[in-house]
């Protein structure tokens, strides 16, 4: 019975999709709410917002955040490449894609 619950936990762990700002590294995090507090740029949400729906058919993976040149990369996943997308964090814009 405990190997049923436990593999159900996992099973249900591995649906189950990761927040964003589950992938910031907790000294990101904190650069970047300082930045967010100070006025300088704009919240992840809002740069998720304008940006996830310009990506259909790319599975989302997280953000990083660049506290030095106020930049966001956020990390998606198609058919099995990785595409970066670099975001000023102060205007919202996209800067370029990486793949």
């Amino acid at each position: 019975m405990r190997f049923a619950i436990a593999l159900v936990a996992v099973s249900l762990a591995a649906i189950a999709p990761v927040t964003s700002h589950a992938q910031q590294r907790p000294d990101e995090q904190n650069e970047a709410r300082r930045d967010l507090r100070s006025g300088q740029v704009r919240s992840l949400r809002d740069i998720e917002r304008r940006v996830l729906p310009t990506k259909p058919g790319m599975q989302y993976l997280g953000p990083e955040y660049d506290p030095t040149a106020l930049v966001y990369r956020l990390k998606f996943i198609r058919d099995g490449r990785v595409v970066f997308v670099d975001v000023d964090a102060r205007t919202g814009q996209v800067l370029g894609e990486s793949r």
